[in-house]
């Protein structure tokens, strides 16, 4: 997607009905694909969670030793910092951040930089990531109730949360403490283990999944779920392609809080 003036005029268009869904929403492809982002929630949280990954054409998010920059393109950089900016939260796993050391605001588009949530149930990063030392947005990084250390994690909230069925946070109970702050637009933008997290939970309205014309061959897989012995066990969904600028492919894909049917039990 081009920045041409109707590609520019949609984009102010879907700014202005991030805070106010009333404004009108012209006929463009852009709108087509954000517009689910800034409607009304429909879940029991009250939020809308868009999950979104960047994998090779055979599944590969990363390397086996992690290098992940840069799978997309520059389409998929734009398209990510567009998120962030319909967003009111961008929300990672503490890999990505040891991994990345990512500052996850809008530097590439116009719009705000969201609140930045990062999941790190045992706390473990070191406060000299970027995202807890910045002078940036607001940072809130969430662990375990029992998890070390005070009230801040450098410039960071300490966010305290119950334990889910899994051992790890009780995403649920994230959801809702983010509700309670003003935060009901959830960009879960990853990792593979985080995005896969919500997936499993069924707490994933739409996800958003790059394909870039590149075969590694081995790698990090996109998404870790337990092992299904039939075809059935997993999740048929609905999508729509969108060709992104440089060559990549983003599905846009409508779940609405479905579960794969491997994960049903758990």
């Amino acid at each position: 997607m081009e920045a041409s003036s109707e590609t520019l005029t949609a984009w102010a268009a879907l700014r202005a009905a991030r805070a106010d869904r009333r404004a009108a929403l012209p006929n463009h492809p852009m709108v087509d694909l954000f517009a689910p982002v800034v409607a009304p929630a429909k879940g029991a949280d009250a939020c809308v969670v868009i999950g979104r990954l960047a994998q090779t054409l055979d599944g590969r998010i990363a390397t086996q030793g992690g290098s992940s920059q840069w799978i997309g393109g520059r389409g998929d950089i734009l398209h990510t910092h567009r998120l962030r900016a319909l967003c009111d939260a961008v929300l990672v796993g503490a890999g990505t951040v040891e991994q990345d050391d990512p500052r996850l605001t809008t530097r590439e588009v116009e719009g705000e930089s969201p609140v930045r949530v990062v999941l790190d149930p045992s706390r473990r990063l070191p406060v000299e990531r970027r995202v807890f030392g910045d002078g940036g947005p607001p940072t809130i990084l969430a662990c375990t109730a029992d998890a070390p250390g005070g009230d801040r994690h450098g410039q960071a909230e300490v966010m305290r949360l119950p334990r889910g069925a899994s051992g790890g946070l009780d995403l649920f109970a994230l959801l809702r403490a983010l509700h309670a702050r003003g935060l009901s637009r959830i960009f879960v933008e990853g990792g593979g283990v985080t995005v896969s997290s919500f997936l499993a939970a069924g707490l994933l309205d739409r996800l958003h999944v790059t394909v870039a014309p590149v075969i590694l061959g081995s790698g990090r897989a996109a998404f870790i779920l337990p092992e299904a012995s039939r075809i059935a066990d997993g999740l048929r969904f609905d999508w729509t392609p969108h060709r992104l600028e440089g060559g990549d492919m983003l599905f846009d894909i409508r779940l609405d809080r479905a579960r794969p049917r491997v994960c049903e039990g758990a």
